[in-house]
């Protein structure tokens, strides 16, 4: 549902700070990388942080925005403020169950029913139809009849009390009928590792990996509604201000599926080392990469035919994350939000760009005026049967306005049949001669057609 009424936000603009750590850049375009960077912290459309690296060496660093902020303090981001960095907590779980298969003290065909039998489907579930999330279980973060996600999200959960919403929830699908993302998948295998080796997950992650490639601000969370340290809170934009998000979820509840906090150097330190054989050996990481249906064993398929990478996203009530590896290239890019408008998929698919020295123009957010002939063309009525929107765009003043379930929208123009809504933080973009209406939102995107 689109969520025109996202709760009221407040801002401390003045403290919106940007911080900038340039190192000898190599083939990286840092200039024009500053220049996105600085654009999007200009116009409120993004905080948070983001490191490059090339043949292992961390080339470019930038961060923008704030880590706390309250009505009597604010207090800005730095290289050191760290992130929860969501699922892909589940990279770093594939990587120690691999370890443990090196070990032979696990194999991609043991199946679940081996450590945990009365999961449904466990006997014809195999560890590596989890890791390729092809298992079919149900998803313990779903929000249906059975599971209520949200009502729980913030209050500690035992494994067993875990495992029963698995089990109490029909499975999606059968084992290995197709691939389909789902926390259940990685969370039960941190509990498989625990089991294997009588030890909990936060050591396991310090000893297998922490310790081995030095991360100094990386760490398994297991706080709930209060943040600590070097942690950061994330933030919405509403009303033209930044205001402090949702109650935030409790970490050890996601376990292998997502309960690492950490930051964009760090996560350049752990990729790098993976693919360095640090971790584990060439012949896992192969297995890893390998592609069935488009899923991987803990990671995933990025950038392009000419420049492929691998990597994982990871998002988490306010907070979203990536990092990603090119081989040829031995870049690495990792970045980390708390503040989300502008979506980080775009934000990322610029920087790609600018490292790989491709075709890009950095956007302005700059407000065009158009006349009223030129709005002409874009007002009538927008909807979409799937999703039960409907719009209806009109000019005033020389202006574009969206109505939607009883709210008023005034769109900017900013080239290209694209619009903003500055106050919300809605992009909007006409195409097909404008009997297509695309509504971006930083979780959603929805597809509209004029009647």
């Amino acid at each position: 549902m689109l969520n025109i009424m996202k709760l009221p936000r407040l801002v401390f603009l003045c403290a919106f700070t940007i911080y900038t750590f340039q190192l000898p850049a190599q083939t990286i375009n840092s200039k024009r990388l500053d220049s996105l960077f600085d654009v999007l912290a200009k116009k409120n459309l993004a905080m948070g942080s983001i490191a490059i690296s090339q043949n292992g060496k961390v080339v470019y660093r930038k961060v923008i925005g704030n880590a706390m902020m309250n009505e009597h303090d604010t207090i800005p981001a730095s290289e050191k403020t760290e992130y929860r960095i969501g699922s892909i907590t589940k990279m770093f779980t594939a990587v120690m169950v691999f370890q443990l298969i090196e070990e032979h003290k696990l194999s991609l065909n043991d199946t679940l029913a081996k450590f945990f039998p009365a999961l449904p489907n466990a006997h014809r579930i195999t560890i590596e139809l989890m890791l390729r999330h092809r298992s079919g279980l149900a998803n313990f973060t779903n929000n249906n009849n059975t599971n209520h996600f949200d009502d729980w999200k913030d209050t500690p959960k035992t494994h067993e009390e875990l495992m029963a919403m698995i089990s109490a929830q029909k499975p999606d699908f059968e084992p290995n009928a197709k691939a389909d993302y789902n926390n259940s998948n990685y969370l039960l295998l941190g509990y498989i590792i625990e089991k294997i080796t009588k030890k909990p997950y936060r050591e396991l992650l310090n000893e297998q990996i922490i310790k081995k490639i030095d991360l100094k601000n990386t760490y398994y969370g297991t706080n709930g509604s209060t943040y600590v340290g070097n942690e950061c809170a994330s933030f919405k934009y509403f009303d033209y201000k930044w205001t402090k998000d949702k109650k935030p979820v409790y970490l050890d509840d996601f376990g292998g599926a997502g309960a690492i906090v950490s930051t964009p150097h760090d996560m350049l330190k752990f990729i790098n080392g993976l693919f360095a054989y640090k971790l584990v050996s060439k012949q896992s990481l192969d297995q890893m990469k390998t592609m069935v249906d488009g899923y991987g064993m803990g990671m995933f398929p990025y950038g392009s035919q000419k420049h492929p990478g691998f990597g994982h996203n990871g998002k988490t009530e306010g907070f979203a994350s990536s990092i990603s590896y090119y081989p040829a290239d031995k870049l690495a890019i990792a970045y980390c939000t708390n503040g989300e408008v502008y979506s980080k998929n775009y934000i990322l698919d610029g920087v790609r760009a600018i490292c790989f020295k491709e075709p890009y123009s950095i956007p302005t957010f700059t407000t065009l005026k158009l006349s009223d002939e030129q709005l002409d063309q874009y007002t009538g009525t927008y909807s979409s049967g799937s999703d039960g929107i409907s719009v209806l765009c009109t000019k005033n003043e020389g202006n574009l306005w969206l109505e939607t379930r009883g709210q008023k929208l005034k769109l900017d123009a900013m080239g290209d049949n694209k619009f903003f809504d500055s106050r919300f933080g809605f992009f909007f973009n006409f195409s097909e001669g404008n009997k297509k209406l695309r509504i971006i939102d930083v979780e959603d995107e929805y597809q509209l057609e004029k009647k």
